[in-house]
């Protein structure tokens, strides 16, 4: 079967044997991706290409992304520069951009401010924060957990982010107009955030402005060109030539140059840091695995959740002895490379070069960095977070689900992004025993002159219903966390309706736990004393087998059925 063309000039057949170097069921060996002994040269131009523009994307927002966690500007360098180069060696999404977010950004910084390191200490705080991070998802990986990404619900997830968005532009504010505040909960910052602004430096703001007005500028006239590079050169260009730094523009300061210096961390932290770092982990694994799925093409494996697991964790444990920050991958970053022409993860490689070679050449220069050019970029690509038209999308299909997100929104703005991800798998999994606690039981009739059917509505009031026979179909599993709700709507349908003949159509019936069994040997006691005959519907192989080994067995064959066309033949005859 042909697939759609996998590189820019040539079309791909699947190998088999490709996607199993990619998708290695096994946790304890790691293969060489499939790219590398499988490269073909119609790629290279796309990749080359890709790995440039995502470094003028990346680097600059890895820079940002570092002052969010409150770690050292050079701190972002090094996490482009090694869990990119790990990541790009072992992964299994060709056009992952891996380095790090936004989310794991505020998510760190809030961990490492409970420490209260500072310093020196900052750094090995970083380091074993990093490295908890990292043995958690290699060790979720081993015990093969990866269906945990399924836990946050996709409209808990639209919170959670909307949250984090607040959250972050709310801490850059100060750095944006030129304050210092004591950082605090919530409200506190956005009550000294308000008593600061008559304190606001003039220039700092300015500078600022214009660099929102040109990220935003760019981002719309021009997106071949990276804007967050744009926008650094202009703030350094700033510093350079009008000595914007005499005029109370604070900047990054000074940024060694060189390679990272070997990092160890302080075993006396793993105590305070484990939480945080489990919680981390998670939010890590759930936006690498989800950027990689979104933007993978049919002609390419897609990527394996326990397998990204272990790569994810050996990224950040790479990066946590060599200065890098908490890492994974980012959906924005990986729609650059993606729609640059990235083929394969020699894209990645590039990015990760270039991150070297800034760090070797460029050091100096990054340092006349304003602080609020860092802040206007963070501020701009964090409101991207804020997706007011995904809770309206959510809104108009379910009301209760909306309630889900804006509960993970006020979770992360309330109690903290830690707190938020708790919240989130909360909510998610509120909401899952919810459904699963009230399954529906429908009411079915025949649409007029046909063989269809469909739940009673009101949109349909000339469908046909049976004297005396009243077709019933509960859908989902049946067990014991539900079965008395179900039956309680069984219950309830059958006394308003009085009829001689029930049908319970079981089509949508998955599973039925011996607790609903058990029910429903009462119930059919109970009906044929009142003098009502029960019929069984459309049952699973499954389903049939309870019954058979049930006091169910005894009901004769004409009371069992395949669908309901049977039942009302059978009924009408």
């Amino acid at each position: 079967m042909s697939q759609r063309p996998s590189g820019p000039n040539e079309p791909q057949r699947i190998d088999p044997s490709h996607v199993a170097l990619g998708h290695s069921s096994s946790c304890s060996r790691m293969p060489v991706p499939e790219w590398v002994s499988n490269y073909r040269q119609a790629w290279l131009k796309g990749d080359t290409v890709a790995g440039l523009t995502a470094a003028a994307v990346v680097i600059p927002k890895a820079l940002a992304y570092a002052t969010i966690a409150g770690l050292p500007v050079q701190v972002g360098l090094y996490t482009v520069m090694v869990p990119t180069l790990i990541y790009a060696l072992l992964g299994s999404s060709r056009p992952l951009s891996f380095s790090t977010t936004t989310t794991l950004a505020i998510l760190a910084g809030s961990a490492l401010a409970q420490v209260g390191a500072s310093g020196a200490d900052l750094m090995t705080a970083s380091a074993t924060l990093t490295l908890l991070v990292g043995g958690f998802l290699v060790l979720a990986g081993i015990l093969r957990m990866g269906f945990v990404a399924s836990f946050i619900s996709e409209p808990v997830l639209v919170g959670f982010k909307a949250g984090i968005g607040v959250v972050i532009v709310l801490d850059q504010i100060p750095k944006f107009i030129g304050i210092h505040i004591d950082k605090g909960g919530f409200f506190h910052n956005v009550l000294v955030t308000l008593q600061g602004i008559p304190d606001a430096s003039l220039p700092t703001v300015a500078v600022g402005a214009l660099m929102v007005l040109i990220l935003i500028s760019m981002k719309r006239f021009t997106p071949a060109i990276p804007a967050p590079l744009a926008a650094v050169a202009i703030g350094i260009a700033g510093v350079s030539l009008l000595g914007l730094d005499h005029h109370g523009v604070s900047v990054v300061g000074h940024v060694p140059t060189g390679l990272p210096a070997v990092t160890l961390p302080a075993w006396g932290l793993v105590t305070q840091l484990w939480p945080s770092a489990a919680g981390i982990a998670l939010m890590s694994f759930t936006e690498t695995i989800a950027a990689g799925r979104a933007f993978s093409r049919n002609d390419e494996p897609s990527p394996q959740a326990n397998r990204e697991l272990i790569v994810t964790g050996m990224a950040n444990i790479g990066g946590a002895f060599l200065g890098a920050m908490t890492a994974g991958g980012g959906t924005t970053q990986t729609a650059v490379n993606r729609l640059a022409g990235a083929n394969t993860q020699l894209a990645g490689l590039i990015t990760a070069i270039l991150a070297f070679g800034t760090c070797l050449l460029l050091a100096p220069y990054i340092g006349l960095m304003p602080n609020a050019t860092l802040a206007a970029v963070v501020i701009v690509y964090s409101v991207g977070l804020i997706q007011p038209s995904e809770f309206q999308e959510i809104l108009k299909v379910r009301r209760t689900e909306f309630i889900w997100a804006v509960v993970a929104t006020l979770g992360v703005m309330i109690l903290g992004t830690l707190q938020g991800i708790v919240v989130a798998i909360i909510v998610s999994l509120l909401a899952l025993a919810h459904q699963g606690s009230d399954p529906p039981v429908y009411v079915m009739v025949r649409k007029p002159g046909t063989n269809i059917f469909r739940p009673k509505s009101d949109a349909n009031p000339l469908d046909e219903q049976f004297c005396d026979l009243l077709l019933l179909r509960p859908e989902g599993r049946i067990f014991f966390a539900n079965a008395e709700r179900v039956g309680q709507k069984l219950q309830a349908l059958i006394v308003e309706a009085k009829p001689r003949v029930v049908a319970i159509d079981f089509t949508g019936v998955f599973d039925l736990e011996y607790t609903a069994l058990k029910m429903l040997i009462e119930a059919e006691r109970r009906m044929r004393d009142q003098g009502v005959t029960l019929l069984l519907v459309g049952m699973n192989p499954t389903v049939s087998a309870m019954m058979m080994h049930s006091p169910l067995a005894e009901l004769s064959q004409t009371r069992m059925f395949s669908n309901l066309e049977q039942v009302v033949a059978s009924y009408q005859a």
